[in-house]
């Protein structure tokens, strides 16, 4: 994965917004996702390989489980991809990997863990345009067809309504991204959607038809604070991340830390 080093506010403004401006409409867009972790050497392993490593089988009996257990809230999830979007929301086990349309959103999921602000953190960028051209034909032409360039869950439903359904349709691993439903307000403020790899051997930035798609933007530990808190400015912060007195509570705890004087380099 590429790598560059950002070592203050002005250069991650810069590296986040380097050639988003589209010529044909006029306005500035791009095709590129973002995943903010705390730590530069995290990889985008998702929760189930973490969790079900040599036996990654078992996804299944966790979906199975999850179904079971969780009736009464699960009822109206009508399809495979609203149950996975809505598990992993809770915290289940899955192949899913949370992701970000908002390179800002992604920074401060790079910077709130203030136990992770004695090491570098980094943004994972993720340019949709070369997933999608990688797509199996009939992923690729409903996308055409939709004129968008990523799925709906109802969408999935259409196309893949199981995982045995993604093998059927390639042997070959790919990767793709879908929007869950805003079934709760923190899917629509963190602007979040999910990639899939359609087998979950694969890890999506392994997979060598991808290599050139990613980005990785190093934000090191000595900027780290003035990232943070230049966020917290323009509400990129718990409050917004988080709706309610869950957000208000882990805001507080942050910025009441004596961070400055073990942490800020600035000048």
């Amino acid at each position: 994965m590429r790598e560059i080093v950002v070592n203050n506010w002005d250069e991650l403004s810069n590296a986040i917004f380097t050639d988003v401006w589209d010529k044909e409409i006029l306005r500035y867009r791009n095709n590129v996702v973002y995943r903010g972790v705390g730590n530069r050497n995290w990889s985008l392993v998702p929760s189930l390989n973490r969790c079900c490593e040599e036996h990654l089988d078992l996804e299944r009996q966790i979906l199975r489980s999850f179904r079971k257990y969780g009736y009464a809230e699960l009822r109206d999830a009508t399809g495979l991809w609203q149950t996975l979007a809505m598990g992993q929301q809770f915290g289940l086990p899955t192949r899913l990997l949370d992701w970000t349309y908002s390179p800002l959103v992604a920074a401060h999921f790079a910077t709130a863990d203030i136990e992770e602000f004695d090491v570098d953190g980094s943004i994972i960028c993720c340019d949709m345009a070369e997933t999608n051209r990688n797509l199996p034909e009939i992923f690729g032409k409903y996308l055409f067809r939709e004129k968008c360039n990523v799925f709906s869950m109802e969408m999935l439903d259409n196309i893949a309504d199981s995982f045995e359904k993604l093998s059927e349709i390639s042997e070959k691993p790919f990767a793709f991204f879908f929007e869950p439903a805003s079934t709760v307000n923190r899917i629509a403020n963190q602007y979040a959607l999910f990639s899939v790899v359609s087998n979950p051997k694969h890890i999506i930035d392994e997979l060598p038809q991808l290599k050139g798609a990613f980005l990785k933007i190093i934000i090191p530990s000595s900027v780290k604070l003035e990232i943070r808190d230049k966020l917290d400015y323009i509400n990129i912060s718990e409050r917004m991340i988080y709706p309610g007195l869950e957000g208000v509570c882990k805001w507080i705890a942050r910025r009441y830390s004596p961070l400055g004087p073990r942490f800020y380099k600035g000048t």
